[in-house]
């Protein structure tokens, strides 16, 4: 079953289950990736629906810092719930040993030797980690071990 197929699955239990947020936050994501195939006039594959949704839930992970920030403890609190439904979608997220074990592979397979060599790092692990980490907390790794 493909991802856009769960979505659509997701919807319709949502919506017999009067469940608005997790209905709202599915809209979105099913927004976003109609936008997507309207902008590149092609069907999005899973791959390319993993990639928007993982810019749906960087963007939550920011507006969550941002409402923290603010003060704003019950928009927060929204954010992370629409967060938790995206990350349904998207495949299981790597842990932090995990990221530094595909970085220090890296590294070594190209011979890294410091952080001018960290644009050739970030390309090798992000073959690694696409959907399944947050790109800062991989690049905090790399700068980390390279460092």
């Amino acid at each position: 079953m493909t991802l856009k197929e769960q979505l659509n699955d997701a919807m319709k239990a949502a919506m017999k289950a009067r469940d608005d947020l997790r209905l709202s936050a599915v809209r979105m994501v099913r927004a976003a990736i109609k936008n997507r195939e309207i902008d590149s006039r092609t069907e999005l594959d899973d791959q390319a629906v993993t990639d928007v949704i993982s810019t749906l839930a960087k963007q939550r992970r920011e507006s969550i810092r941002l409402y923290r920030d603010g003060n704003r403890i019950e928009l927060a609190e929204k954010e992370e719930r629409e967060l938790a439904v995206l990350l349904e979608f998207l495949p299981a997220q790597l842990t932090p040993d995990e990221i530094d074990a595909i970085v220090l592979r890296v590294i070594q397979e190209i011979g890294a030797q410091g952080n001018k060599d960290m644009g050739r790092v970030m390309k090798g692990v992000t073959l690694h980690t696409a959907g399944k980490a947050d790109g800062k907390a991989v690049s905090e790794a790399v700068r980390r071990l390279l460092a």
